[in-house]
């Protein structure tokens, strides 16, 4: 990658060259300075697809299947994601379901609260493609599918007050019926999407500037609370939701760490957040940013 830092210098940086820069920039909100250019190795894609799409009533069995998955290295993709009564079947990505199923579906979910979808993708080539379903083109086209159905519904150009957080794989469970029945469901306040799945923590080097949960666990969860808010008082109240669940963690002693974290106001805080990575984050700052030029608002290391 060419960054530039905070000092205005220009550097080209990977794992052996200027590897605290190129760890430091990766996860590093901006801090230490701008990405220029990065080289990404790209892989030849493959002609199919089998997608295949799977509903579950419990979540300890959505998350046991899940979980068995990505441990075993077989489908190229896995997402699971969350089914209300304000959300429809076919809400993400795809639709799998014909009219009647998808009326069955939204029934199943009206009586349950919630359901769990999960999807399961392997990838094919040239040479057994007569075995599989749908076109790659379909899988790939997916998020472009997920835009145009929120422009027709008037909730694309709409504030989006996205809470994505990391949550220990010990406490899954405790989230679940904490926030995603308690909150999510009860409060009924947002059609989503809402998406919860496993990550290996092996594929995570920890000389990033990037944080996940601090445990010896070797999965973590990913939980993207994907809003659409068509109002800006509809906005405000999605807002406090995502303050109250975070409180709401914090009080359950919920050690879950954010993507992107916005809601920070204090140093204590960012502490809390980067947990043993905060020293070697400060001197990077001192390092390639010290006049603090670089991102701000984000009130990390000012507090003025």
């Amino acid at each position: 990658m060419d960054v530039i830092t905070g000092k205005g210098d220009m550097m080209t940086c990977s794992k052996s060259l200027n590897s605290d820069l190129f760890y430091g920039v990766l996860g590093g909100l901006g801090q230490f300075g701008i990405i220029t250019r990065a080289r990404i190795v790209l892989q030849k894609a493959p002609s199919r697809v089998k997608w295949v799409r799977m509903i579950y009533e419990d979540f300890a069995s959505f998350t046991k299947d899940q979980e068995h998955l990505i441990s075993i290295n077989g489908p190229n993709y896995v997402e699971g994601s969350l089914i209300m009564k304000k959300s429809l079947a076919n809400n993400w990505r795809s639709s799998f379901f014909s009219i009647l199923d998808e009326s069955k579906l939204n029934s199943l979910a009206s009586k349950n609260g919630i359901l769990y979808s999960l999807e399961v993708v392997k990838y094919y080539d040239q040479f057994n493609m007569q075995t599989v379903d749908e076109e790659l083109e379909e899988m790939l086209k997916g998020v472009r599918n997920e835009e145009l159905k929120l422009q027709s519904k008037g909730l694309w150009d709409v504030p989006h007050p996205w809470l994505i957080v990391f949550v220990p794989k010990s406490r899954i469970m405790d989230f679940n019926e904490r926030v995603f029945v308690d909150i999510i469901h009860k409060q009924n306040k947002s059609s989503g999407p809402f998406l919860v799945y496993p990550m290996n923590r092996k594929k995570w080097d920890d000389q990033m500037s990037a944080v996940i949960p601090e445990d010896n666990e070797d999965v973590f969860y990913s939980v993207s609370l994907l809003h659409s808010a068509g109002k800006i008082d509809n906005c405000e109240v999605i807002d406090k939701q995502n303050k109250e669940i975070l409180k709401l963690c914090g009080e359950m002693g919920i050690k879950i760490k954010q993507y992107l974290p916005r809601y920070y106001k204090t140093k204590q805080e960012w502490m809390k957040q980067f947990g043993g990575k905060w020293n070697v984050f400060e001197e990077r700052k001192a390092k390639y940013d010290p006049k603090m030029i670089l991102s701000p608002g984000q009130r990390i290391f000012n507090f003025n």
